[in-house]
């Protein structure tokens, strides 16, 4: 059997529609490259993760994404849990100091033993 020649038509020759046919596969195999990346950066990125949910098998990419997603709500909601507390303790310190400024403000309106108030701020400022 004699080798055959393969002659490509130049590009000026292709139409829009026949350069887009050719091209389309070779930008659907870098769209799946970047695909299998990311889910590869996932995968290392998340190790210790994938460990405690699913030790000693292989890991498929609708796997990697689950625990990934799965992850990501739990930081969520952590994060969120610890703005909700520092935001209670900012509260109750700002409540606390309005309380201690009227206290400040009543002992300085009635005339209180100097010993009594200065226990008594002692006390406030503990």
């Amino acid at each position: 059997m004699a080798p055959s020649a393969v002659f490509l038509e130049p590009d000026n020759l292709l139409t829009p529609k026949e350069k887009n046919k050719l091209r389309k596969p070779v930008v659907e195999k870098m769209r799946r490259d970047r695909i299998n990346s990311s889910i590869e950066q996932l995968k290392l990125l998340l190790e210790k993760e994938f460990q405690r949910h699913q030790p000693n098998s292989k890991l498929e990419k609708a796997d990697i994404l689950e625990v990934a997603v799965s992850y990501l709500k739990q930081q969520s909601q952590l994060q969120m849990k610890r703005s909700f507390h520092k935001s209670s303790q900012f509260d109750f310190r700002e409540g606390y100091s309005r309380c201690l400024q009227e206290a400040f403000y009543f002992l300085s309106l009635h005339k209180v033993r100097t010993e009594t108030q200065t226990k008594l701020l002692s006390h406030f400022q503990k």
